[in-house]
């Protein structure tokens, strides 16, 4: 490493990398680079950041977050490169974000559940027109089912959501049979606004328990390739291939991989 790299703050050594890369005689990849062209480095590292967390593995979060810090400085520097903002400029305005959301800690000191935290949180983007609407604030780019998730929260910061819990049920039940109405009609059009209902409704449900739909859902399709990677080893040790096995055989030994899967 160079010398005098190596005496500088880890983040100030991190920022002079990146104008040194991006700067004449550094790398031409990195000069080659814009903020349109790193969209799915960026997004890319985002989602190994989920993995390392999901995997509980300490030393892969580390190194994953480092990753996705990268993508922060590289956007921050060819910003400043044509006098744009700097990484100060975004550390800055962060900051004043944070206390400005945080009355509660950094003004008048009061004690706020998480819940309440969050709400007000939401309240304060409104009301001082930091955000044109109470929704504008979710990009539409985002994963369906973590969209959903994320306008529901927002609504009910402002009030707009169900008391308890209880009541989606009645909802998910009428959703439920709208949407069967429609499949027997065979209206498929219909069927898929309604299946967006019946799904908007089951993440509200999430929510309001406190259950994470992504994570709940990624759960449910890793057990499910697991077990269904046991029926298919089951069936390569016994010399026969799917068309050969009837529905009941492997919905026994779906049943089977339960106990060890």
């Amino acid at each position: 490493m160079d010398n005098k790299l190596a005496e500088i703050p880890p983040l100030e050594r991190l920022q002079a990398i990146m104008t040194q890369l991006r700067n004449p005689g550094g790398c031409r990849w990195d000069q080659a680079q814009t903020h349109t062209s790193l969209l799915p480095y960026l997004v890319e590292e985002a989602y190994e950041v989920v993995e390392a967390i999901e995997s509980e593995d300490s030393s892969r979060l580390r190194e994953e977050l480092g990753d996705l810090l990268v993508q922060v400085y590289f956007h921050a520097q060819i910003a400043s490169e044509t006098g744009r903002f700097t990484i100060a400029d975004v550390a800055a305005d962060t900051c004043d974000k944070l206390i400005r959301r945080h009355p509660h800690v950094f003004g008048e000191k009061k004690e706020l559940d998480p819940g309440q935290v969050r709400d007000q949180w939401e309240r304060i983007k409104v009301e001082s027109k930091e955000k044109k609407s109470v929704l504008s604030g979710a990009p539409k780019t985002m994963p369906a089912l973590l969209l959903a998730y994320r306008v529901g929260e927002k609504a009910g910061g402002v009030g707009f959501d169900w008391r308890d819990p209880k009541e989606i049920f009645d909802k998910l039940r009428e959703e439920m049979g709208e949407f069967e109405q429609e499949f027997v009609a065979g209206n498929r059009q219909r069927m898929t606004e309604e299946m967006g209902d019946l799904i908007f409704a089951m993440v509200n449900l999430a929510r309001k328990v406190g259950v994470d739909p992504e994570y709940a859902l990624r759960l449910t399709v890793g057990r499910f390739i697991d077990r269904f990677g046991y029926i298919e080893q089951h069936l390569k040790d016994s010399g026969r291939s799917f068309s050969e096995t009837s529905l009941e055989e492997m919905e026994r030994l779906w049943q089977e991989s339960k106990k060890t899967v």
